[in-house]
């Protein structure tokens, strides 16, 4: 009668280990949207990466909270910018997308979404600036280029 109580008991414990563990923030979901497929989600046509269009979105804990792409339609003359989040993947948060064309000034987009936020510009013949933003717990994480490039 021991011996069989010893092993319910392992087995219990082997499988409370095996729920926990699939329900740690270790297995969260991945974000099924690429950079590409945001912006052809909200504004149609094919985008293409830039040169120096991605950035890296970090919290102060190291914590990598997502990303912003600068994307090209080579069809249009619209760049697009996509902020990629990569924690609460399925839940509503705050992010935001912003551009600066060259001669303009700084627009941004923002809103809770699930998996990213866009925005687009005509840049045709002048340069830009990127950025992007993530709500992490109850700070903004961003990343940018707060340089001209792009231009063409």
């Amino acid at each position: 009668m021991r011996k069989l109580a010893r092993r319910l008991a392992i087995s219990m414990a082997t499988a409370t280990v095996a729920v926990v563990a699939l329900a740690s923030p270790a297995h969260a979901a991945t974000n099924p949207y690429s950079a590409a497929l945001a912006c052809n989600n909200d504004f149609g046509g094919t985008w293409a990466n830039t040169t120096d269009g991605h950035r890296s979105i970090n919290a102060s804990d190291g914590t990598k909270v997502g990303d912003v792409y600068l994307m090209y339609n080579s069809a249009t003359g619209y760049n697009c910018v996509a902020t990629i989040k990569q924690v609460e993947i399925g839940s509503a948060t705050g992010m935001k997308a912003g551009i600066r064309v060259e001669g303009g000034s700084w627009v941004e987009r923002s809103g809770n979404f699930k998996y990213y936020e866009t925005i687009q510009r005509s840049a045709v013949d002048k340069c830009v600036m990127y950025s992007g933003d993530i709500l992490y717990f109850t700070s903004w994480e961003g990343s940018s280029r707060s340089t001209w490039g792009n231009c063409g």
